[in-house]
Formats: structure tokens, sequence, C-alpha cells
């Protein structure tokens, strides 16, 4: 039987493929070869799926990383900062579409823009304390507010912006954060 992570993981695959109303238990359970039945072992309904599924995105997506960037990035702020810029280039390519996703079915769910709205809210948040390490408060938050715009603007440009392109442009941003 799959595990809850199976089906959520599968979930995001298919959001990120054909959108919000791509979401069913008969596709989901098709892609995975699975019976409904080991969908409602997991999940008490489809709206009880979109749910765990938001918290799913939020602890794989932000949480995660976070937690990925502290560990590895060591004691300064500029070294979590690289940490956390090597996570999000490593697995840019693969998760672009399901952000992509992710913002267009906040625009149509209360739920799911609530989700996103918390989303964007701990990663600025993390941003910004990391920024504010390195430099004076306003251009912390305006820094951290800048890179985080470009990244998202990133992922709805067509076509796609080259990785080398994206990393310069955070480093011209970086540059600009007068450091302590």
């Amino acid at each position: 039987m799959a595990s809850q992570e199976t089906w959520l993981d599968e979930g995001l695959s298919l959001l990120a493929q054909d959108g919000v109303a791509g979401l069913r238990i008969d596709r989901l359970a098709a892609r995975l070869k699975l019976s409904k039945g080991s969908f409602y072992h997991h999940f008490d309904s489809m709206p009880g799926y979109k749910t765990a599924l938001l918290a799913h995105f939020e602890a794989t997506r932000t949480t995660r990383f976070i937690d990925l960037a502290d560990e590895a990035g060591g004691a300064s702020a500029r070294e979590r900062l690289d940490a956390l810029h090597r996570i999000v280039v490593d697995t840019h390519e693969g998760d672009v579409a399901i952000e992509v996703a992710m913002r267009a079915w906040a625009s149509l769910d209360a739920e799911a823009h609530a989700a996103m709205e918390r989303i964007d809210g701990t990663r600025l948040g993390y941003l910004e304390r990391l920024w504010n390490e390195l430099t004076d408060a306003d251009t912390a938050h305006d820094t951290a507010r800048i890179v985080y715009l470009v990244l998202i603007g990133a992922q709805h440009l067509a076509p796609a912006l080259p990785q080398p392109e994206l990393d310069h442009l955070f480093a011209v941003v970086a540059a600009t954060a007068t450091p302590r």
C-alpha cells in the first residue's frame, strides 16, 4: 500500500501537470496504479486531501528548505543565504511548475490562497531575518522582497530564464545590500 506521502507527492506532480482541475481521485489512483480504496485509507475526502496537499507543499517546499539552509549553511547569515540559494537552485527546475500551479490554485480557492499567503510570509520572513544580519533593517526588508520577487517572476517567464542568468540577478541584488 502506498504511503500518505506517496499520494501527496503524486498530487503535487499532477497539480503541476494539469492544475487543480486535474486533482481527482481516479486520476491519482490510476497514476499510482492503486485503488481508490487506498486513497480513502489515508484521506477522508478530496477536500481533506487538498488540505493535506497544501500542508505537504508547505512542509517540503518551505519548512524543509529553511531547515536545510540552517543545517548546511553554517553560522553566518551569508553562509545560510548561500546554502538556501543552492537548495533552491538544485530543486528550482522541477519545482517551477509546482510553484506556478500552486499560485494559480491560490487565485481560485480561499484555502489555497491562505496557505500561499502563509508560505510567502514564512519565506519572506526568513530572508529578511538573514539579510537583517548583514545590513540595516530597511535594506534587509527591501532586499528580501526583491530577491523573492525575482524568483517568483522568473518562474512565470516564458521561455524560462536560464539558471546562470537567474544566479547573476541574485548576485546583483545581493551586491546592492550594504554589508555591516
